[in-house]
């Protein structure tokens, strides 16, 4: 049905790199266009590339660089920068540090568990202690829920980023290293969409097609 389809839209648009918000980490996605979601991803892809030319501790400092770059063009652009985007920064400046100066690639394989956890941890304060949950900030611009699933859906997220983060813990401990960057870079996208392909199914009893009207 259509409403499905604009459904799974509106979440994608959503939650593409969720803390990569140009304006607050709960800012909403009104302005994250192709172009700004490719931009959230290219830390990411200059990883990839990197590692597959140099090799995982010349990838770790282009990921440094590039995040520092990110931050950098956010600044100059906006004269502000996301909560999230100076702690996935100062988050990689340790763990990418930590592999390079004792020369130690379990450091960068724990910073994708360290960042997923930090993600639900976030998403269950704002569900013990907020008034509006995370996923609402970042949702309700664009969709109209009733409150408790709200609730529901951003609950489904901190258990989300919780198995994310020992999905990667999994596989850093279990398989060797090509496999975990795929991992990185390939399956925890595939994750993400199977995620929100099952979310929109659930999410469709409660949206209407007027409401895209």
């Amino acid at each position: 049905m259509p409403y499905i389809v604009n459904t799974s839209s509106r979440i994608l648009t959503s939650i593409t790199l969720i803390g990569a918000q140009e304006n607050d980490f709960f800012e909403n996605s009104r302005d994250a266009t192709p172009m700004k979601q490719l931009y959230d991803f290219f830390p990411v892809l200059f990883f990839f590339i990197a590692y597959k030319f140099f090799g995982i501790y010349v990838a770790t400092g282009v990921a440094i660089a590039a995040t520092f770059l990110q931050v950098g063009i956010s600044w100059y652009r906006t004269r502000k920068v996301a909560t999230m985007q100076l702690v996935t920064l100062a988050i990689i400046i340790v763990f990418g540090g930590m592999t390079l100066y004792l020369h130690d690639e379990q450091f960068i394989k724990w910073k994708v568990t360290v960042i997923n956890w930090l993600f639900g941890g976030a998403f269950l304060a704002s569900h013990i202690f907020g008034k509006t949950t995370a996923i609402e900030r970042l949702m309700g611009s664009s969709m109209l829920l009733p409150g408790p699933v709200w609730r529901r859906l951003n609950l489904a997220w901190v258990v989300f980023f919780l198995f994310l983060g020992g999905a990667n813990l999994y596989v850093m401990s279990h398989f060797d290293r090509d496999t975990w960057v795929n991992f990185k870079v390939f399956g925890i996208l595939g994750l993400t969409i199977v995620f929100i392909v099952v979310q929109t199914l659930f999410l469709s009893r409660y949206i209407t097609e007027s409401d895209d009207e």
